[in-house]
């Protein structure tokens, strides 16, 4: 089992810039891709961008490419998704995911999963 748990989420305005973070515990960690989702009211969940085990290969989706960046700190069994030029539509829950092996944009894919933290960007 992974246990996974989101932070950092909040009120921004369109624009600013927010860190969220998940910190992952349970197997080894280190094994494990790690997704971000989203989910907005009325919309399904949709992939964010995911990391490899290692770091070194990321996957975004064109909504957020240039805005948003992922990194991993495995020794503190953490990832960040740091959001830069925030846009309204981009206000959602926002989950953190595990899975083992290689990362993947597809939400079924992962077994493990955050309760989400709320971005909420104002305009």
């Amino acid at each position: 089992q992974v246990q996974v748990v989101e932070s950092g989420g909040g009120l921004v305005q369109a624009g600013g810039s927010l860190r969220l973070s998940c910190a992952a515990s349970g197997r080894t960690v280190v094994d494990y891709a790690m997704g971000w989702f989203r989910q907005a009211p009325g919309k399904e969940r949709e992939f964010v961008v995911a990391i490899s085990w290692s770091g070194s290969s990321t996957n975004y989706a064109d909504s957020v490419k240039g805005r948003f960046t992922i990194s991993r700190d495995n020794a503190k069994n953490t990832v960040y998704l740091q959001m830069s030029s925030l846009k309204p539509e981009d206000t959602a829950v926002y989950y953190c995911a595990a899975k083992f092996g290689r990362e993947h944009t597809m939400a079924s894919m992962y077994n493990y999963w955050g309760q989400g933290t709320q971005v909420t960007v104002s305009s």
